[in-house]
């Protein structure tokens, strides 16, 4: 029997979610939003690889019935970053096909963007019903389609903004106790499940930490290599981790729902942070800035995520995935029930796969 690539692993996993889904009924139906922008972005690197005109169309399909001609999209929250996440999938369609709709529609997230409301000290709110909080989510959301405009269409003093949240996550949000991040900072303290004096959020959750750890790897591909964004996507990019690593389950290669809490008889461990994680080490070590040191934890991620996926026939099913999560208290995270084949598992496993083939290439 052939051993399956990760290249493999990827296109059955996106198949598996194409054979069930239309472009017009992948969840959550009637929303341009986050869920299916990262298992979109999935499937687009698998089309960067392959060339394979099915996953092109798939996304083209699903974008053209959100985006209208005119380049507005009526499914847009533009009060939210989940709903700014899937802009991304626009710079591909737009350089391939050259649609005016697709650069229109960038121009609008972008002008959105430029003018989001920040806290006091210039942190992005995650969502303007969350005013003054800053999430580590948020830098994944926030940042990445904006590092790509700024690469893209020249627009370098927006890096600055991105730098700024770097920054405020690394400076307010770091317990050096673990070396890890917090979830959420609320400047104003009003949030309920805040510490009063930090305006802190402390549970190490592992999706969370691990969008912030992929937006530093991503950074390091868009971000001018003179500029303060890089050197920081770097510096704190290294430093991260390097911390992550003394969580990694040395059993599974995986790493827990609550990064820290290793002993926990509550803890689990989950596929899509562990995914993400690999993906981001992966996506380091390509750009060359992590070296061999690292090959271990990488490989360890891989392999552990793919004990989690379970394949029947042509169809794999990624499981122990932790549903959408909002901030609340430790507890909270710790009974978060687990779903499979959601398209945050999906999507963070794609990822992985297509990062972690192109790594065994360079790594050889």
């Amino acid at each position: 029997m052939k051993t399956l690539s990760p290249l493999d692993h990827a296109k059955m996993c996106a198949d598996s979610v194409i054979a069930q889904y239309t472009p017009e009924t992948l969840p959550p139906v009637n929303m341009f939003h986050y869920h299916q922008g990262v298992f979109l972005s999935g499937v687009e690197k698998i089309y960067n690889i392959t060339n394979e005109e099915k996953y092109r169309s798939y996304i083209m399909q699903w974008v053209d019935q959100h985006v209208q001609e005119d380049g507005t999209c009526p499914t847009c929250n533009l009060t939210s970053l989940d709903d700014i996440q899937p802009g991304i999938l626009l710079f591909a369609l737009y350089e391939t096909t050259g649609y005016v709709k697709y650069k229109k529609m960038l121009d609008t997230l972008f002008d959105t963007l430029e003018k989001w409301p920040t806290n006091n000290y210039g942190g992005v709110w995650h969502k303007f019903r969350n005013p003054d909080q800053l999430w580590l989510d948020t830098m994944y959301m926030f940042g990445l389609f904006t590092a790509m405009y700024c690469s893209k269409f020249n627009k370098p003093y927006m890096f600055g903004k991105i730098a700024t949240q770097v920054k405020l996550i690394r400076e307010r949000m770091y317990n050096p106790e673990t070396g890890l991040l917090y979830h959420m900072w609320d400047d104003s303290r009003r949030h309920e499940f805040v510490d009063k004096k930090t305006g802190l959020a402390k549970v190490h959750w592992g999706r969370a930490t691990s969008w912030y750890m992929v937006s530093l790897a991503e950074f390091t591909t868009y971000a001018p290599k003179d500029s303060e964004l890089y050197k920081l996507s770097v510096d704190i990019g290294r430093e991260l981790l390097e911390n992550l690593a003394k969580y990694q389950d040395k059993e599974t290669g995986m790493w827990y729902q609550v990064v820290d809490k290793v002993n926990d008889s509550r803890n689990w461990l989950e596929t899509s942070c562990t995914a993400l994680f690999t993906y981001a080490a992966a996506k380091l070590y390509n750009n060359g800035i992590i070296g061999d040191e690292y090959k271990d934890l990488i490989m360890n991620g891989y392999t552990g995520a793919l004990t989690k996926a379970e394949i029947s026939g042509n169809t794999l099913s990624v499981t122990n995935v932790c549903v959408g999560t909002g901030v609340g208290v430790e507890d909270y995270y710790l009974y978060r029930p687990t779903v499979s084949n959601d398209l945050h598992g999906a999507g963070a496993f794609i990822m992985m796969c297509t990062e972690v083939e192109k790594f065994l290439n360079n790594s050889k």
